[in-house]
């Protein structure tokens, strides 16, 4: 077979339609990563970038991780593909083994799939089959939230709150319905970690009950710190009055800990971060460090014990995907895993969680800056729109910092970052003060 380099700079950019690119733009300008090391990418200009965003916010461990390359390809060798439809192989089950007990208590099961947006799916379908199990198959709404990100499946959309993602799509799921954002500038702007405001925001979910009737209400699902949405951190007190009255109104709480799991927050799970425990979790992203996709729902030992409990034979729930459990990925989440525990990464915000906050809000005096969020090892930095051209500020900000060797993102007009949890002090500074020119070096 013909050997190609695929760093190579690609003479054909029409084959491939890339996802969330406005593709017309990037053929100007194209952008190409060839190589990745620890925090650092590298382009195909040789051009060396600071990795603020954990690629897409899921190489919590750092780049090319030996560790982990090395048990993806010794599971090559033993064992390239075997699917999980009764039928299974060790690794998935020692890996749910291992990864279950990182969870809150009774979050004791997990179903393996490949993605944020599948998860959310299955998380979704289980709360409507569990409902119907129970004798209560009127429980059929899903309730989300404004400004929330639930991937791009038709059920994560239909809760998700975004509306550029969601207009194109026609009327998506019937039967959903959104409780109100927590994103308060006039109250919480420049909040240090969590807003002291807010709390009394998880009420409108009984505005919903007292609407929809709380006996017609499956799940609400929503994300701990909201992250596509601009990074909203949850007021204090507010994930627990909602985990209340879910409780009270028999609806199902999912956390969409896609973004938030696997340390991001200086925990294994916001639900441990924040001390509230849901009946289902969400993750995918930083469960394999990104080297192969994998995601997983972990569930209730109830709801877990309602689907075995159904009195007739065969498959309690029909429902799954072929690579569910793949053992590559299960090869390599067990080995992040090692790395999660060895380094103890869930626990590196504790020497840096102040130097993080420090520094991003060191940046409320600049001019442009309208708010600045942040929670260890997360953050936005919100700059005000152009009179006229919304977003045009934040996208001309993030080119500046990839120029000046700092990968961050903007959604809108917010400077988003989540950087790899190996990141130390002096980077974290460099982070920060290379936003801190390019905002000043911005219109």
């Amino acid at each position: 077979m013909t050997s190609i380099n695929h760093n190579l700079v690609p003479s054909d950019l029409d084959s491939f339609w890339m996802p969330f690119t406005a593709s017309r733009n990037f053929k100007d300008a194209p952008r190409f990563i060839v190589s990745a090391d620890g925090m650092y990418y590298k382009d195909s200009n040789g051009h060396e970038i600071l990795d603020g965003s954990a690629g897409l916010w899921c190489v919590n461990a750092g780049h090319r991780r030996e560790h982990i390359n090395k048990a993806i390809a010794e599971q090559l060798e033993q064992l390239d593909f075997a699917h999980s439809f009764n039928s299974g192989h060790p690794h998935a089950f020692n890996y749910a083994h291992r990864l279950v007990k990182h969870f809150p208590d009774p979050l004791n099961h997990v179903f393996f799939t490949n993605s944020g947006s599948e998860s959310v799916d299955t998380a979704l379908k289980i709360a409507l089959a569990y409902h119907r199990l129970k004798g209560e198959g009127s429980r059929q709404r899903l309730i989300g939230r404004e400004k929330a990100y639930h991937g791009m499946g038709f059920g994560g959309l239909s809760v998700g709150g975004l509306v550029k993602n969601r207009q194109a799509f026609g009327l998506l799921l019937p039967g959903t319905d959104h409780i109100r954002h927590t994103l308060d500038l006039e109250r919480s702007a420049f909040s240090r970690g969590l807003p002291e405001d807010g709390a009394e925001l998880a009420e409108d979910l009984k505005r919903l009950v007292q609407l929809h009737g709380a006996e017609n209400i499956a799940a609400l699902i929503v994300e701990p710190v909201a992250g596509a949405g601009g990074v909203i951190m949850p007021p204090q007190g507010y994930l627990q009055r909602l985990r209340d009255i879910c409780s009270e109104s028999g609806i199902l709480l999912i956390f969409d800990e896609v973004i938030t799991a696997f340390g991001r927050l200086g925990a294994m799970s916001a639900a441990e971060k924040f001390g509230v425990t849901p009946d289902i979790i969400t993750t995918a992203k930083g469960i394999t460090n990104a080297t192969v996709p994998m995601g997983g729902v972990l569930v209730t030992d109830d709801i877990y014990e309602t689907f075995m409990s159904v009195s007739e034979p065969g498959v309690e729930l029909n429902h799954g995907y072929t690579y569910s459990g793949h053992p590559l990925a299960c090869a390599a989440a067990s080995a992040a895993l090692d790395i999660y525990e060895e380094e103890k990464l869930f626990s590196r915000v504790e020497t840096l969680g102040e130097h993080w906050m420090d520094e991003a809000l060191a940046l409320k005096n600049e001019s442009k800056v309208i708010d600045v969020r942040c929670l260890p090892l997360i953050g936005a930095i919100e700059v005000a729109p152009r009179p006229g051209a919304p977003m045009q500020r934040g996208i001309e900000i993030v080119k500046k910092c990839y120029d000046k060797g700092l990968w961050a993102r903007n959604i809108g007009d917010a400077i988003v970052l989540s950087p790899p949890l190996i990141i130390t002090k002096e980077q974290i500074t460099e982070v920060f003060g290379i936003i801190r020119e390019s905002i000043q070096e911005t219109d």
